[in-house]
């Protein structure tokens, strides 16, 4: 399961994987050049590229771990709700116990 606020997965994957094409292109349309604005420049898309990447990491180990919350939640739910009927009948046998008496 994945966050879907507006994008779904698929979209995302395929926005930036067309990110880090079009961010990989840039740098090496700069290539080695002499001109400081264009290595800056160069610089700048490099970072981009890095600071996009990290951010997908790091999108992805969030995701990962919703998921894994999801499930313990899941888990805490079920377990819950067989406390409850497991407390019911055991408090039914101490009555009927009671009610013998």
């Amino acid at each position: 399961m994945r966050l879907t606020q507006g994008w779904g997965p698929e979209e995302n994957t395929v926005e930036d994987d067309k990110l880090q094409e079009k961010l990989d292109e840039l740098v090496k349309e700069f290539g080695p050049n002499t001109n400081p604005q264009t290595q800056k420049l160069a610089e700048l898309a490099k970072q981009a590229r890095e600071s996009q990447q990290k951010l997908r990491k790091s999108l992805d180990g969030l995701q990962e771990a919703l998921d894994y919350l999801r499930v313990c939640i899941k888990y805490q739910a079920f377990d819950l709700e067989a406390t409850r009927r497991e407390n019911d009948y055991l408090k039914k046998i101490l009555e009927d116990r009671n009610a013998k008496e």
